[in-house]
């Protein structure tokens, strides 16, 4: 095992994993929104279950087309490839896999309800995700710094209005990514650029009592320059002896480590290393976890290990 694996393995896919499934406004509020804890904690297991299978949704599309289209020696070319699978200049769009996939072999019935089926979730990630963002901009940034006193009318028209303006942006950002080779990697990455911070921010806040509201501020803002600095040397700095050109996921592991150093310094500084009088007083009890939850969450650790044992 290499050490850039090794990086990955026991750093950065951490770091992009424990903020998904834990401090993601989009994914968390389903769970909050479960009747009691039980029910979250089952519907949070079940997810870990489906996501097992998405590498199998992903990948075997991909490996499809690629035999398909690849030549005698097993290279893709302009020759046997169909052309909707290049992009201007020649590069290989690889998310053009599954669509071209539909759109050769399934039938015309089952093809409208595969396409159906992928409207729906599509549009079903969009609310949550224009949820979410209505929710952080009315509740987080327009009533404490300039809606002190709005009626729930108001904060409810500023949610609407934060919401469409965010689908229009988007909107209008979509046709610019059309050439992408690979739009997950692209959102992962970008979003590698905020989720380092947000963690950090989460963990010291819950498990380190000398945590200050000054520090998880300074922390957020001061991780996104960070980010960016690892985020140069990928795109055209990677000569220069000031930069370093790491993979996106060891990037988001720096990122973590180096806004964490820096909220422990600002929390000495502000308050002398004494705790926060509002800190967090963290109980055994507060994780407790019912007995299906543990014995869910040990199959699904099982059958990670068992896959990375065979396809690492």
């Amino acid at each position: 095992m290499g050490p850039s694996r090794l990086r990955v393995l026991i750093g950065g896919l951490w770091i992009a994993n424990l903020y998904y499934w834990g401090f993601n406004q989009y994914i968390i509020q389903r769970t909050l929104a479960a009747k009691s804890l039980r029910e979250s904690q089952k519907g949070i297991v079940l997810a870990a279950f489906l996501k097992i299978l998405i590498p199998l949704i992903v990948v075997l599309p991909g490996i499809v087309a690629f035999v398909i289209n690849s030549g005698p020696e097993g290279t893709i070319s302009e020759t046997y490839t169909d052309a909707s699978f290049f992009a201007e200049g020649g590069r290989i769009i690889n998310d053009n896999a599954a669509p071209w996939l539909i759109n050769e072999f399934v039938p015309v019935g089952l093809k409208g309800l595969v396409l159906a089926a992928l409207s729906a979730a599509i549009v079903s990630s969009l609310a949550s995700m224009l949820n979410s963002t209505a929710t952080i901009f009315t509740m987080d940034i327009f009533k404490p710094y300039f809606g002190k006193n709005a009626s729930e009318q108001k904060l409810v028209n500023v949610g609407r209005g934060s919401a469409a303006l965010a689908l229009i942006i988007a909107v209008i950002l979509a046709p610019q990514l059309k050439n992408l080779g690979q739009v997950f990697q692209y959102i992962q990455e970008y979003t590698g650029i905020v989720s380092p911070g947000i963690l950090a921010v989460f963990l010291l806040g819950l498990f380190w009592k000398k945590t200050t509201n000054r520090a998880a501020i300074w922390g957020v803002v001061m991780s996104i320059p960070i980010a960016f600095y690892f985020k140069i040397a990928p795109n055209g700095w990677s000569e220069s002896p000031f930069f370093l050109n790491l993979p996106f996921l060891d990037q988001m592991l720096y990122t973590c480590i180096l806004t964490i150093i820096v909220m422990v310094l600002i929390s000495y500084w502000q308050f002398g290393g004494e705790n926060h009088p509002k800190a967090i007083n963290i109980k055994k009890g507060m994780f407790k976890t019912e007995p299906v939850f543990n014995i869910c969450s040990f199959l699904v650790c099982l059958i990670l290990a068992m896959l990375y044992a065979l396809f690492w």
